[in-house]
């Protein structure tokens, strides 16, 4: 089964932005002169320690660090229900202009599998895309498997006592690993944790036998030569793991990634919606952020407006049907 993501081209061909729209972005949110007049609320759709959570608060210090806004931006955790709480939060505090939001992919799928949630993506304000994040699958350093051919063996010989630990139920780990199962033949069974980091420290104190966390997640466990990555869900390899290979090399065409973009709550004013995208255009030029993204092994050029808005529609769409294939949705 293949998992598609097109985010790449598009980052690609966003990036131009960088030269011409985020100066021009800057400059009209400067010109409306909107600025906060209280702390931001930052949410995260997510737990603390996870990618998300990690990005939102470099985010937070480079905003205050390089003075883009007069008042400051505070982090909240609102990981409950898969991104649920989030969701709702959000969408409650329509016309806010001081509530903003850093979304996963369960921006798609939370409301795709709970429509009873009332939340409709298309009405989130787009403020920017900031990156495109990877995943990897992972093993315990100490284990024999070497490469994915020894990890389906030892799959296979432990059956559905074999442990995956993920985020969240139906969000983007369990989707890989339902994806691993149908594609190898495995059984592994699927136990759902609040947060990448905790997901990583599972792993790395050998309660689960394997994950697919991100690198932003896993890297401290790996470079402590803790963790072991065996294949990456992308295009190609990727820098900081020059020698592990792709599952498309190894012949499944598994490419997946998630969005990491900044929203904000529907109908925000159009002097507010101008100030944070002149912010986030600002932070993703900023040395510190290219640094975070190379070093976490992070993709994609920064998207806003009705670009944004196209990218959520197609990554939507992908979703249901991914989310159909699997039996999470009818």
């Amino acid at each position: 089964m293949n998992i598609l993501g097109r985010t790449a081209l598009l980052g690609l061909g966003a990036g131009l932005m960088l030269g011409l729209g985020a100066a021009a972005v800057s400059h009209d949110a400067a010109a409306q002169g909107w600025e906060p007049k209280k702390p931001v609320e930052f949410i995260i759709m997510a737990g603390i320690g996870g990618g998300a959570d990690k990005m939102a608060r470099l985010m937070q210090t480079i905003i205050a660090k390089n003075k883009l806004s007069s008042k400051p931006f505070t982090p909240i955790n609102k990981p409950g229900g898969s991104g649920a709480e989030s969701l709702v939060y959000l969408k409650e505090k329509t016309g806010d202009n001081h509530v903003i939001m850093v979304t996963l992919n369960s921006f798609y799928t939370t409301p795709l599998r709970q429509p009873d949630l009332g939340i409709d993506i298309m009405t989130f304000t787009p403020i920017g895309r900031m990156a495109e994040d990877t995943f990897l699958l992972w093993v315990h350093a100490d284990s024999t498997i070497m490469n994915v051919n020894d990890f389906v063996k030892a799959v296979k010989a432990k059956g559905s006592d074999w442990v995956m630990a993920g985020t969240g139920k139906g969000q983007e780990d369990q989707l890989l690993t339902s994806f691993l199962n149908s594609g190898y033949g495995l059984d592994m069974k699927y136990v759902p944790y609040k947060g990448g980091g905790r997901v990583a420290k599972e792993l790395a104190g050998k309660n689960a036998d394997s994950t697919v966390n991100n690198p932003s997640e896993q890297l401290g466990f790996w470079e402590a030569g803790k963790t072991r990555p065996l294949a990456a869900f992308t295009a190609q390899r990727l820098e900081v793991f020059k020698d592990v290979p792709t599952f498309r090399e190894l012949g499944k065409d598994y490419v997946y990634y998630m969005q990491r973009s900044v929203v904000g709550a529907p109908g925000m004013s159009k002097e507010a919606e101008a100030f944070y995208r002149g912010v986030f255009a600002r932070v993703y030029a900023t040395d510190e952020w290219q640094a975070y993204m190379a070093k976490k092994s992070l993709l994609g050029g920064f998207l806003t407006g009705a670009a944004l808005k196209r990218y959520w529609t197609g990554e939507r769409a992908v979703h249901e049907t991914i989310l159909r294939d699997i039996g999470e949705i009818k």
